[in-house]
């Protein structure tokens, strides 16, 4: 399939988000023959860099900056991308609250299908692109056809493609005169940083974090008492804070903190994308939850179907003879 495939990717402070190249990965599914060019915006030196890290892992790298572009505003990208996109392309975009909200109104200006929170691609058949999406919280995976002849955006669900290894040293396109006459009603104003509470899981190498299966606010306890065994921190699924068991510092989602761990141990856990959008780095991720089908295991790199308050004070025993 000769189709031109797009990635915008987004960054901080400098560095490129880990699903630019989760995106890269996900495009691969779709077309392996077709070079992929990722559609970087800012301001500043931070642009550069994450321009130059965004050529390891793409043909093309365009390079638009503008003052307009200092603050992410979906509004003005929205309307820089139908300038710059050719017609019918497939643009890939992260289906974080940046990408919710960029992608829908989009694909009507494109007049493209929309696929949102795919969480794998089977291939493609003519114009017709298959892949998957979860519904009921991850209960049930619905197969989608989508036709992509006149064009498509397609919301990829972090943490869902594994990054390749990759050096491809695409080439960088500066393409800023394209921003010229770009405009939105929409204006940044501030940005509000989330307070830290007595423990700041944000610089945590290691967190046990648990959800709605601790059932009760005493068994947070069982948590802890592992955390400490380990030397790590107790962290959250938003649940726990909205039962006012834990502070909202503590929870980890895309409406709570973003957390880059070396280990992450989810007890309880189901695993909706709104959950893991706010775990970045690929953690060794360990999971414990008593329902087989939970999505939480598509992601963990180890799996223990079990009641946690049954299998979390025998783990910490064991560990703590150790």
């Amino acid at each position: 399939m000769n189709r031109q495939l797009f990635a915008y990717i987004t960054h901080q402070n400098g560095v490129a988000n880990d699903s630019a190249f989760e995106l890269a990965a996900a495009a691969k599914k779709i077309s392996a023959d077709t070079s992929v060019t990722a559609i970087v915006t800012g301001k500043g030196e931070g642009l550069t860099k994450v321009c130059e890290q965004a050529s390891s892992a793409f043909a093309k790298v365009w390079k638009i900056e503008d003052d307009a572009f200092a603050y992410p505003n979906a509004e003005l990208i929205r309307a820089l991308i139908l300038k710059i996109l050719p017609e019918k392309s497939v643009i890939l975009l992260a289906h974080d609250t940046f990408g919710m909200d960029l992608g829908p109104g989009l694909s009507i200006k494109l007049n493209a299908s929309f696929i949102s929170d795919v969480v794998n691609i089977e291939g493609t058949d003519g114009d017709a692109l298959k892949t998957v999406r979860q519904e009921y919280s991850g209960q049930v995976s619905t197969h989608i056809s989508c036709d992509i002849a006149d064009g498509a955006v397609i919301n990829i669900r972090p943490g869902a493609f594994k990054p390749e290894e990759a050096s491809i040293g695409g080439k960088i396109e500066d393409k800023s005169s394209e921003a010229a006459g770009i405009a939105a009603k929409r204006k940044y104003v501030k940005t509000i940083e989330a307070e830290v509470g007595d423990v700041d899981i944000t610089k945590s190498e290691v967190l046990v974090s648990i959800g709605r299966g601790i059932e009760d606010e005493d068994n947070i306890e069982i948590a802890q008492e592992l955390a400490d065994a380990i030397g790590a921190d107790v962290s959250c699924s938003r649940p726990i804070v909205d039962a006012k068991w834990l502070e909202k510092s503590r929870q980890v989602g895309t409406s709570g903190q973003t957390v880059k761990p070396k280990v992450y141990i989810a007890l309880g856990i189901s695993g909706s994308f709104q959950h893991l959008g706010g775990i970045k780095g690929s953690p060794f991720m360990v999971a414990v939850n008593k329902n087989a089908n939970a999505p939480i295991f598509q992601v963990a790199d180890i799996g223990i179907t079990d009641d946690l308050l049954d299998f979390v004070p025998v783990l910490t025993e064991k560990i703590e003879k150790l």
